[in-house]
């Protein structure tokens, strides 16, 4: 057994990404962010969609060509897949903790 808010730390040089379950095209991972964003001119564009819920401290996405969305406590998006993104900010007196949960990856053929 494990808890989502074990070991988090104070301070943070970037983001800690934790994957807690792989399986099949499921993936969910902790990620711990303290005060980072993603670089400037940065987007991520995932080959799969991510369901993500903000379950202590506050951030904000930015979506391209579509309102920033402020994310606090409880709070959750599901993000198509492609849909170029980032994260614009995070609180940074005290650990951000998401759960991400990605899905619906192409299927690689051996």
């Amino acid at each position: 057994m494990s808890n989502l808010f074990a070991d988090l730390p104070n301070a943070l040089p970037e983001e800690l990404v934790s994957v807690l379950v792989e399986n099949g095209g499921v993936r969910i991972e902790r990620i711990v962010s303290n005060g980072q964003n993603s670089p400037e001119g940065f987007w991520y564009d995932q080959a799969e969609a991510e369901w993500v819920v903000v379950l202590q401290g506050e951030a904000l996405l930015q979506f391209e060509d579509q309102p920033s969305v402020r994310m606090k406590p409880g709070d959750f998006i599901d993000i198509p897949a492609h849909q170029k993104h980032r994260v614009e900010w995070t609180v940074p007196d005290q650990p951000t903790v998401w759960l991400a949960v990605f899905y619906g990856a192409p299927i690689r053929s051996a």
